[in-house]
């Protein structure tokens, strides 16, 4: 009976993936645009009018921190790989793909921008393809613990017509071990990389293994940060609460397939923190976050982008693809 199912899912669901996928997106979306009727706008309007100039600009602050911190993330990377293309080229190639897929997308941000602008520099695509593995798990090997603290703890609860506190405490444990096997691979493994259907993922040691939880997960807690600034002061909204708010609503904007989480974000904002925060305040800072740290990055992003590829064009690319480290 198993191999039967294991036929058919075989056989079948690469021809269902992609309807599937374009079903739920269009739920969502119409899920959202339900939502959206019901918010009285003007009220919305009115509570950014509110919000304390020191409070946007410390925000903002926080913003081009947390990019910066971010951008690092493709120097674990270049320490495994060993190309030597400069730290500040390397921070500005992963800027522009970090803006462009919080907007987009991983495969038009993460991977596209990644390829064309490296292969630009130099690299090649097994260097660009190892450097894009440890910015990713970087990113997510911070959410990973940070997620499975604040869900199996039962910090942030959903609406019990979303998902049941005992399903989210299940998930949040299921974060922990797999960081804990993470963390486990990264201290007793003999190899530099592990092949995984003919992707190749750099395995680093176990103190970089550490330094990459550290860095991401103080990455995840500037975007709390930001967001608790400009949320209204409310003895209800703590900075444990903001953040595990943020880091659901990260995880749910992967699962919707909505590009940039436009509308997941604030509905899960409100599913959490709308019985004490007034709906009007509480959407007004969520998009005020939006703009801060989606949209004006997004703007400096591509004009940055258009200088590079303009300086690429009067000058040939620079073969500064070095030996990878490693044996790699």
């Amino acid at each position: 009976m198993l191999d039967k199912v294991k036929d058919w899912t075989r056989r079948w669901w690469p021809r269902l993936r992609k309807p599937v996928t374009i079903a739920f997106f269009l739920l969502v979306v119409v899920l959202l645009v339900s939502q959206a009727r019901s918010v009285d706008w003007d009220e919305v309007f009115s509570a950014m009018q509110r919000l304390e100039t020191t409070a946007v600009l410390a925000a903002a602050g926080l913003v081009a921190l947390s990019y910066l911190v971010h951008a690092s993330f493709d120097l674990y990377g270049r320490a495994l790989t060993g190309h030597d293309l400069s730290v500040p080229r390397v921070l500005v190639v992963s800027f522009v793909s970090y803006a462009f897929n919080l907007n987009f997308g991983a495969l038009i941000g993460g991977m596209a921008f990644r390829f064309r602008m490296y292969s630009r520099l130099g690299l090649s695509p097994g260097v660009i393809t190892r450097v894009l593995a440890m910015s990713v798990t970087t990113n997510w090997l911070g959410y990973l613990l940070l997620s499975g603290v604040v869900l199996s703890t039962g910090m942030v609860g959903l609406p019990e017509s979303w998902v049941s506190g005992g399903v989210l405490r299940i998930v949040g444990v299921a974060l922990l071990l797999v960081f804990a096997a993470y963390m486990v691979v990264t201290a007793l493994a003999r190899v530099d990389e592990i092949t995984l259907r003919n992707f190749r993922i750099p395995v680093p040691s176990r103190r970089m293994a550490m330094l990459q939880a550290v860095h991401s997960m103080f990455n995840w807690m500037l975007l709390g940060t930001i967001v608790f600034l400009l949320m209204p002061k409310n003895d209800a909204v703590t900075y444990p609460v903001v953040l595990g708010t943020l880091l659901v609503a990260a995880i749910a904007g992967v699962v919707s397939h909505v590009p940039a989480g436009l509308g997941v974000l604030e509905a899960v904002f409100v599913a959490v923190l709308g019985d004490v925060v007034p709906r009007g305040e509480l959407l007004a800072a969520v998009l005020v976050y939006r703009a801060l740290y989606y949209l004006f990055p997004l703007l400096v992003a591509g004009v940055v982008y258009v200088i590079t590829e303009a300086a690429a064009r009067r000058k040939p690319a620079k073969n500064m693809d070095a030996a990878p480290a490693h044996g790699s």
